[in-house]
């Protein structure tokens, strides 16, 4: 009688350890969430070479093979991976929330974002740039910007630097997507888009006759991964995929398959540092 009622407390028992052995969508550690067999990406969904929906609804571009490698090497296949936009001014609140496991979004490690979240990587380094359309003589680099009105993403800090540091005249613009920008460019209704170069690049891929790329970029920016900044393991896992992904050689083919046609130097892969 006495082990017939304690039978179910031992299977109780062993269903929690079993339970917590797996780790649990609920764990919040991105190696957690991964051995349940799904994660949630964040990605951008509108830059062309890097993080794109097609109209199939397929999802192409180098941010978003990093990001696929990043998973598999955690486990988790192509097919069980959710993809959720990551705009400009999301990224912090996605990954705070517990929204996204982690942010491959052209995201440039600074020190302010590291207040709310960590980094892995980088795993890509470029320069900030800008993009006028193709007849435009006028705008060189950015201290021609005075006077004219320049287009960037909310939640971006590319345009107010601009200002503070090559154009103090030059007339804010924001809009919630750099297609959105690109767009208001082509009508006229800016002068000029800035941000890093190698998403303006995406840009003059798909419209070499109507825009181009102009002076040489004026920053550094590194783009790392964004996780859970209380998630340590996870940064070390994710670095281990970025590492393993350069070593093998399908870093530098993801890169050449696509932004190899843009109108941009390829880089040579960063030293992780952010460990």
């Amino acid at each position: 009688m006495l082990l017939r009622r304690l039978l179910p407390v031992t299977a109780v028992v062993a269903a929690l350890f079993s339970s917590a052995a797996c780790g649990g969508a609920d764990d919040g550690t991105l190696e957690g969430r991964a051995d349940d067999g799904n994660l949630t990406i964040g990605i951008r969904f509108d830059q062309p070479g890097l993080a794109q929906r097609r109209l199939d609804g397929k999802f192409v571009g180098f941010d978003v093979d990093v990001a696929k490698y990043v998973a598999a090497q955690l486990g988790v296949e192509e097919k069980d991976i959710t993809w959720k936009e990551a705009r400009s001014a999301d990224r912090e609140k996605l990954i705070t929330e517990g929204a996204v496991d982690f942010v491959v979004a052209t995201y440039s490690i600074t020190d302010k974002r590291k207040e709310q979240v960590a980094f892995a990587g980088p795993y890509f380094q470029t320069g900030q740039g800008l993009l006028v359309r193709f007849g435009d003589t006028e705008i060189t680099d950015p201290a021609h910007l005075d006077g004219k009105r320049l287009c960037s993403v909310t939640g971006s800090t590319s345009a107010q630097k601009v200002k503070d540091q090559f154009a103090n005249d030059v007339e804010l613009v924001e809009y919630g997507q750099y297609s959105d920008c690109v767009t208001a460019l082509l009508a006229a209704k800016v002068d000029a888009v800035t941000t890093d170069e190698v998403i303006l690049a995406g840009y003059v891929a798909e419209n070499p006759e109507l825009l181009k790329l102009v002076g040489e970029p004026f920053t550094t920016e590194r783009y790392g991964v964004g996780l859970r900044k209380e998630d340590g393991k996870g940064r070390a896992d994710v670095n281990a995929a970025l590492e393993k992904m350069v070593s093998t050689g399908e870093w530098r083919a993801a890169l050449e398959r696509n932004i190899g046609q843009a109108d941009v130097e390829l880089p040579e892969p960063p030293e992780v540092t952010e460990k």
